[in-house]
């Protein structure tokens, strides 16, 4: 979620942190946005990049400490 109108990316160790590469589209409903990334299973961090600066991800509460002393969101994937 964010302010309707963001641009809003992910990036993180499934993309090598190119961001860019993978922009979220925001819904109808505004201020929602998804995408899809196809990823084999692993543990993987990731963070959410809302207008040019860095976030975790508000909704899970699994998260990493990174080289920058900054927290990376952690998802298992099956």
């Amino acid at each position: 979620r964010a302010a309707a109108g963001s641009k809003v990316f992910v990036g993180g160790t499934f993309n090598s942190w190119a961001y860019q590469k993978k922009q979220l589209k925001e819904t109808a409903e505004g201020g929602v946005f998804k995408g899809v990334c196809m990823v084999a299973p692993g543990l993987y961090e990731y963070k959410f990049n809302v207008n040019g600066s860095w976030c975790v991800d508000p909704e899970n509460p699994s998260f990493c400490q990174n080289e920058f002393g900054t927290l990376n969101s952690v998802l298992e994937v099956q």
